[in-house]
């Protein structure tokens, strides 16, 4: 485990989300990126809640916020540097990016992001 305190881990995230691409990063709609310390599950690094935006049509009227959360402690427990926990924010953040659009798992597994 390695610990990275709360203010740098959030650069991470900040950094790992200014990283996808801009033609990406203009059409997320109506989300929420937050950094939690504690995961409801130790294995869980991140947790995309909401309606993604390929079911927002179907969906028909308004929908609260979708809400991305990034957990610090389950990441960096699973580190052994900042250079790995840096890596893990890069990926959990893109996994969680990509249900937003709307790609599941089996897709993310698929192109290696899961």
């Amino acid at each position: 485990m390695v610990d990275v305190d709360a203010a740098r881990f959030e650069a991470l995230v900040a950094d790992a989300l200014d990283r996808i691409p801009e033609s990406l990063g203009r059409r997320m709609d109506n989300v929420v990126l937050q950094v939690r310390d504690h995961s409801p599950d130790r294995h869980l690094l991140g947790l995309y809640e909401g309606i993604p935006l390929t079911d927002r049509e179907t969906y028909g009227g308004l929908a609260m916020p979708d809400r991305i959360t990034i957990y610090r402690l389950a990441i960096c427990a699973m580190c052994a540097d900042e250079e790995e926990v840096v890596e893990q924010v890069r990926i959990t953040v893109i996994h969680e990016v990509a249900h937003h659009f709307g790609i599941d798992d089996e897709r993310l597994d698929q192109l290696g992001w899961a």
